[in-house]
């Protein structure tokens, strides 16, 4: 399938959502398997967001990547800024050649309401509405892992580091305020589309 949702964020930045239907055959034929990965899916997730890469800015230079000890990848002397997210068969991209950026995609799922304790405080978990533990639940977990994503130091703990003080919008999409080692905020931006959440970093924004 094409993209399900681009975003050109500012002259200088991108971002892009691809539902993966395709065999494993049509990636290949685009972008290289840069790592050996066992599991056929998340060989088809690798390769999905890379191809990503390469449709949002088509002279990205996918041989150079490399990857962290934090299992962040990324390019020597950064001419682009990027991050990927997968879930389920989703692919999610941001590349920006001037900002550090940060981008996750989660299915809402009712098993992460039951992981609350271990990323959200008390005082975060007032902030969700009623009757809307699992939607809330998906878009916080996102929004953290969105931030530990643009931060790419690793060593993050989720409720000590990262605290949401505040959101506005609705189901559908809106912004959430983050404090971050106690430094911010930082504006997290966020989408709801065919069940999951899509949220968003950039230095600056």
């Amino acid at each position: 399938m094409p993209l399900v949702y681009q975003q050109n964020i500012n002259p200088e930045t991108k971002m892009g959502v691809w539902h993966i239907a395709e065999p494993e055959e049509f990636f290949l034929a685009e972008v290289p398997l840069q790592r050996h990965i066992r599991h056929w899916h998340k060989r088809l997730q690798h390769l999905a967001g890379r191809f990503l890469l390469k449709e949002l800015y088509p002279d990205f230079p996918l041989e150079l990547i490399r990857v962290a000890d934090t299992r962040k990848p990324y390019l020597d002397n950064e001419p682009y800024h990027f991050s990927i997210s997968h879930c389920r068969n989703y692919a999610a991209v941001m590349v920006s050649r001037e900002q550090r950026v940060g981008v996750d995609i989660e299915i809402v799922e009712e098993k992460v309401g039951k992981l609350i304790p271990k990323f959200l405080s008390a005082e975060e978990c007032f902030l969700m509405p009623r009757g809307r533990i699992s939607e809330m639940a998906t878009l916080f977990w996102s929004v953290k892992e969105c931030i530990f994503k643009w931060d790419s130091r690793g060593g993050v703990d989720f409720i000590r580091d990262i605290r949401i003080i505040s959101f506005t919008g609705d189901a559908s999409e809106g912004r959430v305020e983050v404090l971050f080692r106690g430094e911010g905020p930082l504006d997290v931006h966020y989408l709801h589309f065919n069940g999951n959440y899509l949220t968003w970093v950039i230095t600056g924004s």
